[in-house]
């Protein structure tokens, strides 16, 4: 059976809200986020580069509780191909990244030169992809970046490594790379971002990450081949209620998708509807000035459900 791009896995009142204030569907984005997805040939097979095991629908947690019922004794993925993912260049230099970070926001961050040679290290990996190259010409056309690469290559180290400040009272303690792929924890008790399937896998594998579950609609189950998935799950400690995160998916493609919704909206929080593959989600992006802040997906049907729905 081919891998379907997404479950039906996400909670759409607790997520987004009444129909009323969802944006129209953006087509044109739409067209170029299927584009991608098309050339995402980096992106990971389940059933065959990894297995996941969904288990059971987690309960309701409050924010910053550190009690929570395991409604998942099994890791959520048996098995991944490492041995492939060390040797897809974007993945590997990707990996590197993810020591870099201290965890906790208000610690003032450190780049040293050999963090600062595997970012740039990464980035080339990245621009050399299609997934980035097709982004970057659809950039250009709309007057949105240069069409000298290097050019664009320091556009996207701004946007994604630029720190900044997220706890006012230190030093630049941020920056969107951390927050959305490696994750942070504010005051010891909330963990945010942290919306990568990598990450999450990696943390699993050395017991600092516990899933707990999924979180779906009543009559909504999630599957092994989804693409995206909506978790709640402990991290060192700390739980996150709910969190989001595209499985399989390889980091130039989620890079590229949030790279262009930043990069076509000038507002603080901008939040697109598209359809990508079986799914429609909305995808929000919330810049921090010239860099981003966070960037997550927000399923809202999937498998053409929404094809058949009408507006209430």
């Amino acid at each position: 059976m081919a891998a379907r791009f997404c479950g039906s896995l996400f909670l759409a009142v607790l997520l987004s809200g009444a129909n009323a204030s969802r944006p129209v569907l953006n087509q044109e984005l739409s067209n170029i986020f299927n584009e991608l997805w098309s050339l995402d040939v980096n992106r990971m097979t389940p059933g065959i580069d990894y297995t996941i095991s969904v288990q059971s629908r987690a309960g309701f947690v409050n924010q910053g509780s550190h009690v929570v019922m395991d409604h998942a004794s099994l890791p959520l993925f048996s098995n991944v191909n490492e041995n492939k993912m060390r040797n897809t260049t974007t993945f590997s230099r990707f990996m590197k990244l993810l020591d870099n970070y201290e965890r906790s926001t208000g610690i003032t961050e450190r780049v040293t030169p050999e963090e600062q040679t595997e970012i740039s290290l990464f980035l080339d990996a990245v621009l050399e992809t299609q997934v980035m190259k097709r982004a970057h010409q659809y950039l250009v056309s709309k007057g949105k970046s240069s069409s000298d690469i290097t050019q664009f290559k320091s556009q996207l180290n701004l946007i994604w490594f630029h720190l900044y400040h997220r706890q006012r009272n230190t030093g630049p303690d941020s920056c969107g790379f951390e927050h959305v792929f490696v994750g942070e924890t504010k005051s010891g008790t909330e963990i945010i971002g942290f919306h990568n399937w990598v990450q999450f896998y990696l943390q699993e594998k050395n017991s600092h990450l516990d899933y707990k579950g999924y979180k779906a609609r009543d009559h909504d189950l999630p599957d092994q081949d989804d693409h995206v998935l909506n978790l709640q799950f402990s991290w060192h400690g700390v739980v996150k209620p709910v969190g989001s995160a595209f499985i399989g998916t390889s980091p130039e493609f989620e890079m590229a998708l949030f790279t262009i919704i930043f990069l076509m909206n000038t507002e603080r929080s901008t939040t697109v509807l598209v359809n990508i593959d079986q799914c429609q989600m909305e995808l929000v992006v919330i810049r921090q000035g010239r860099c981003l802040g966070t960037a997550y997906p927000k399923l809202l049907s999937s498998n053409s459900r929404h094809t058949g729905q009408h507006s209430h």
